[in-house]
């Protein structure tokens, strides 16, 4: 099928492709994170991340339940409670530092970090 082009033409269609293809090639591959929710606390109370990477806090204690409240953010408290056994995720596409609290229970506090 190459064989009837000249040489020049041949670098220049590899150049092309080879262009085509980076775009694919640049796609940063986002990252998931777990924070277990255990004994009260939020067992990896600050986490650095990137930009695009999805945090999930799992709640694996016995009977009690917890929130995951940006309030700095000025987001209103959740009212959607992790029971046992559930989990809440959160996707971070933007660069900052996010602090957060469970809702119930003030003390329990963590920080995501994300870089770019």
């Amino acid at each position: 099928m190459f064989n009837c082009l000249t040489r020049a033409t041949k670098g220049w269609l590899i150049v092309t492709l080879l262009l085509l293809s980076m775009p694919f090639s640049l796609v940063a591959i986002a990252d998931t994170h777990e924070i277990e929710i255990k004994r009260m606390k939020f067992r990896t109370p600050e986490l650095s991340i990137k930009a695009g990477d999805t945090v999930i806090w799992k709640n694996i204690e016995y009977r009690q339940y917890h929130s995951v409240w940006f309030e700095s953010l000025g987001e209103p408290e959740p009212i959607d409670y992790i029971f046992p056994g559930d989990s809440y995720s959160r996707t971070f596409e933007q660069p900052g530092r996010f602090p957060y609290r469970c809702g119930p229970h003030p003390k329990m506090t963590g920080v995501i970090h994300v870089a770019e």
